[in-house]
């Protein structure tokens, strides 16, 4: 049994120091995962993050390996580094995910189909009636003079719909006049007036 070899002894001339494992890829696992995780919350600006987290949370688990195998001693770093990294590729996906399914709104609400239904009843003998849309780049704008209600009238808009309009006059024959706006399938908006030159308007409404 041979006996055991001393350590070296720095003070003696000539002894050399055991040799430091290495650990840079700990080190810039941590400092990826870090900078990546600080950017990630940051609207528009986290796209950069993305590639970040991910060669953090590579550099430091292959760190935390090497440590592992005592090939660096940096372990503390590169666990670091891992949780950074993860914690910031979760909040990443999380803002991908927020922002799909925005978009996905925008396209719904783009191709939707609006359907508005215009009615005017009452006893006035002539009315002026006036109406209108707005549509995503669909507007309708129209006038009528009626002499015989009820009238009613359907509008079809497609895209983001706006709102609108309808706006009934009596004429100086008065009587009295009711108007309601129904949006696809439900009331939304009703007015009522009487007597000579009296409006009745239903705005201010939308889908």
């Amino acid at each position: 049994m041979s006996a055991p070899q001393p350590y070296p002894n720095p003070s003696v001339p000539g002894a050399q120091p055991p040799a430091q494992p290495r650990n840079g890829l700990g080190t810039a696992g941590f400092v990826l995962g870090l900078i990546g995780l600080v950017f990630s919350p940051i609207p528009f600006v986290g796209v950069v993050a993305w590639p970040l987290v991910i060669l953090g949370f590579i550099f430091s688990l292959l760190g935390f390996l090497r440590a592992r195998r005592g090939e660096a001693t940096n372990k503390g770093l590169s666990v670091a580094g891992i949780v950074c990294s993860a914690v910031g590729l979760v909040i990443c996906i999380l803002w991908a995910a927020a922002f799909g399914e925005a978009v996905n709104d925008v396209n719904e609400e783009a191709n939707r189909e609006v359907t508005v239904q215009y009615e005017v009843t009452g006893d006035a003998p002539s009315v002026s009636i006036s109406y209108t849309t707005f549509g995503d780049g669909n507007t309708s704008m129209n006038q009528a003079d009626v002499t015989d209600l009820p009238w009613s009238k359907e509008l079809t808009t497609k895209g983001l719909f706006k709102g609108g309009s309808l706006t009934v006059s009596t004429g100086s024959q008065g009587g009295s006049v009711t108007c309601t706006v129904t949006v696809d399938g439900e009331d939304t908006k009703s007015s009522t007036a009487s007597g000579e030159f009296s409006t009745a308007s239903c705005d201010g409404f939308s889908s």
